[in-house]
């Protein structure tokens, strides 16, 4: 007996006949026990034997060529042997015949007589699988030993055949959704149309098959590349108030977030310095213009009064410009608001009796109706956003309902954060300002970019973070 052959030892005696109907109601259950098509043919070319003795059993589908044998857990479809028995059972299958019938050896052609006598014993039996409908198309189950066969054995074996067939496709359309349909209406659920047949067909058959085609369609689905940044209402036109000189801020005469009007004062530093340096100046300006009175009237009779007057006049004039100057910045002391709007600064008591430059930034004046989205892109987010782009912002104080807001500008290169991190700058106009989009809230912004297949928005993040972690 050659490689790759199954085989299936007999049992040591025929069952009574008062015990082949117990037994083929026990293949029966046994098929209608079975999860799937293989379970199902390893019941078929193995457990046949408890109903007739045989060395060798092996199941023929068309298209398929032969998928089970007795004995072997998974056939080799390039073995010898396969390849014989399914050029075989394919020129038998078109017999047409519907009962089972005894082949020999005789039987064959003359080139066939001898892999005969190398593979199988001197009879063998082709048992036809009925087919049901466009469900299964049928099949041969051949069934080989050293005895001939009985009338009996062929009846029962045909009997058998016909019940495996039907069981065939209930487990062909035994999937979750049918039992599910067959428990809530209690008859079987509608057979869906036959399945194709070859190869192809019987990977099809599988619904792990089935699975993985769905997967697959499934991560190529596009979908929108989206990223999250933390976002702020910020003010959309702000003017900023600054210091104007150089001072300790005394008092300050408006609370944050409270609305002004124009030419309202804001702030004022300390006089004490520029008082005492005002009173100083007005002094020095009236000793040398009394100086330069009296060389005035001497410079009738003297000379050298007469010569200094020059020099006097360029004295009072420099004390003139530096009076000026030290009012003007005694008017700067006093701040005030260059337009109309909200006020917005850090808590009154931190600014009063701190000292300022000129220039620091104070306060910021803005308009609450002119809010805009500043958001802050991390580089690991950074992927490419158009302008013009979806922007939805969800606010801390109503994450239920997104403000929506539309692209208008990237930084190009990353700034450094109070936190110690780096990121893009992003600001997004709000497509409608109502009571939500107060100036000051914060929240959490998506920004949407291009679609993307879903395997791709799945894996950038994993991937791109494994390639930092190898240096690829």
């Amino acid at each position: 007996m050659g490689a790759g052959q199954g085989r299936l030892v007999a049992t040591s005696s025929t069952p009574a006949s008062t015990d082949l109907l117990a037994v083929l109601l026990h293949l029966g259950r046994r098929a209608r026990q079975a999860e799937d098509e293989a379970e199902l043919g390893f019941i078929l070319v193995n457990e046949t034997n408890q109903l007739a003795p045989y060395r060798q059993g092996a199941l023929w589908l068309p298209g398929e060529g032969v998928v089970t044998l007795s004995g072997v857990v998974m056939p080799e479809a390039n073995a010898p042997y396969v390849q014989w028995l399914s050029r075989l059972c394919e020129q038998w299958s078109r017999a047409g015949r519907d009962k089972p019938w005894v082949i020999q050896a005789a039987d064959l052609h003359s080139e066939d007589v001898r892999e005969w006598s190398h593979w199988l014993p001197a009879q063998a039996l082709c048992v036809p699988l009925p087919a049901v409908g466009r469900y299964f198309a049928g099949g041969l189950l051949l069934l080989a030993r050293d005895l001939a066969w009985s009338d009996g054995e062929l009846a029962l074996l045909a009997e058998w055949a016909a019940i495996w067939s039907s069981v065939r496709v209930l487990v062909d359309q035994g999937s979750g959704l049918t039992r599910l349909w067959q428990r809530l209406h209690g008859r079987p659920a509608p057979l869906a149309p036959a399945k194709p047949t070859g190869r192809l067909g019987a990977m099809l058959k599988r619904p792990r098959t089935w699975g993985w085609l769905l997967l697959c369609l499934l991560l190529l689905l596009p979908v929108r590349l989206t990223v999250l940044a933390p976002a702020e209402l910020v003010p959309l036109n702000p003017t900023l108030v600054r210091a104007p000189i150089d001072g300790v801020i005394e008092r300050v005469h408006v609370m944050p977030n409270e609305a002004v009007d124009a030419q309202r004062p804001l702030f004022e530093f300390d006089r004490t310095s520029i008082g005492n340096r005002l009173l100083i100046a007005e002094r020095s300006k009236e000793t040398v213009r009394a100086e330069l009175r009296q060389h005035s009237q001497q410079a009738l009779f003297d000379e050298s009064s007469k010569a200094k007057l020059a020099l006097l006049q360029g004295q009072l004039a420099e004390k003139q410009i530096e009076l000026e100057y030290l009012r003007e910045l005694d008017q700067r002391s006093l701040v005030s608001a260059e337009r109309a709007g909200i006020v917005l600064y850090d808590d009154p008591s931190e600014w009063v009796g701190r000292p300022v430059v000129t220039g620091e930034r104070v306060m910021v004046i803005a308009d609450e109706r002119e809010a805009e989205v500043e958001a802050w892109l991390s580089p690991a987010n950074a992927i490419s956003l158009a302008m013009g782009s979806r922007v939805r912002v969800y606010l801390n104080a109503d994450p239920l309902r997104p403000v929506q807001a539309s692209l208008r500008y990237v930084s190009h290169e990353a700034t450094e954060r109070p936190d110690g991190h780096y990121a893009y700058r992003v600001r997004a106009s709000l497509s409608r300002v109502d009571e939500r989009s107060r100036i000051g809230l914060k929240g959490t912004a998506k920004l949407e970019g291009g679609r993307v297949p879903l395997i791709y928005w799945v894996m950038r993040r994993p991937v791109a973070s494994l390639r930092a972690w190898l240096g690829i």
